[in-house]
């Protein structure tokens, strides 16, 4: 039977993901941003697309592979990475409703949140049969469907006002 087309460009997108946040410390800022938006979309429509067999909706769990120490540094490096334009305002959490107080979020802590569903995801699969895979798959789909899809568009506005508001302001300065 194969994987379905769309379950490998997810993959593939995922284990990209995972090599640009691991490679943080390589890159400057206007680079990392422009990759992280030209990934991130990609991720959400391939993620929306899989196309899940109904009978693997019972799906195998995904292991944490991510250390805890590990995750603070990518998240440390992205944050370093980005200064002080790693917090921004986040208008989609639920307190915000009941709030009169802005809700400051990082994208360094967003990027590395989903920097763990990835990795832990890609290294769960990487000596999988096709089976357990696409029973992996159904687990992230159904993980993007309740919590990181929310996510993930969140963290498109703050990136994007960086690289092209607040990243041009800088070119301007100069």
């Amino acid at each position: 039977m194969g994987l379905k087309p769309n379950s490998l460009a997810f993959i593939g997108l995922c284990n990209e993901y995972c090599n640009l946040i691991e490679s943080a410390t390589e890159r400057v800022p206007a680079d990392f941003v422009a990759e992280a938006l030209r990934l991130l979309p990609r991720i959400y429509i391939s993620a929306s697309d899989l196309d899940i067999d109904p009978v693997l909706e019972d799906s195998p769990g995904i292991d944490s592979f991510l250390e805890e120490d590990y995750y603070e540094s990518v998240r440390h490096n992205i944050g370093n990475l980005l200064g002080p334009d790693d917090v921004y305002l986040e208008v989609f959490e639920k307190e915000m409703k009941y709030s009169d107080t802005p809700i400051g979020a990082s994208i360094a802590e967003g990027l590395a949140d989903l920097f763990q569903v990835f990795y832990n995801f890609i290294s769960t699969i990487r000596y999988a049969d096709e089976e357990t895979i696409n029973g992996m798959l159904a687990g992230i789909r159904e993980d993007f469907v309740s919590y990181w899809s929310q996510l993930l568009v969140n963290l498109l506005r703050p990136l994007n006002d960086i690289r092209y508001n607040v990243l041009n302001d800088t070119e301007n300065d100069e």
